[in-house]
């Protein structure tokens, strides 16, 4: 049996996290292109980029205050019904070192637990106490819940 390297999870990191029903292989399908991640992930943000493979690039854009901004980097974790994981920082660059957002799928309960992580919040620099608590703020569930539903096919899943 071959054991995968995750990713560590740095110090300062936001984690939410949703339980679906099917196998890692399953949830992971959503993950193999452009067109199904930008279904679920493209929420809140706009999906402008995404090559599934190591190496490959993942780009972003959101709307702040009438302004767009873009988002994103290369993809350094990609481990098929396991991990994704990609550089984050604004375009151009504004931190010191960019963060990283990791999507981990983990087969527990007789189904998957799909975590995601916007961590190494620390590589912001000064002020990253303040990026923190604006991410810890800014990410919600909409973009598992609506995995968990394209996933289980059911329209309401948050109780």
């Amino acid at each position: 049996m071959t054991t995968q390297k995750q990713t560590k999870i740095g110090t300062l990191a936001v984690r939410r996290s949703i339980l679906i029903n099917a196998p890692p292989e399953r949830v992971w399908q959503e993950f193999e292109t452009f067109e199904k991640l930008a279904a679920w992930f493209g929420r809140g943000h706009r999906l402008i980029e995404y090559e599934p493979q190591l190496g490959g690039r993942m780009l972003l854009e959101v709307d702040i205050d009438g302004e767009v901004h873009r988002y994103g980097g290369p993809i350094i974790a990609f481990e098929p019904a396991s991990e994704l994981t990609f550089e984050d920082d604004w375009v151009p660059p504004k931190w010191p070192e960019p963060t990283q957002i990791t999507f981990r799928l983990t087969a527990t309960l007789d189904g998957t637990l799909v975590e995601l992580f916007h961590h190494m919040i620390e590589n912001t620099g000064d002020d990253r106490d303040e990026w923190h608590a604006g991410f810890e703020r800014g990410w919600d569930m909409k973009h598992l819940i609506a995995l968990k539903q394209i996933i289980e096919g059911r329209e309401n899943v948050a109780h």
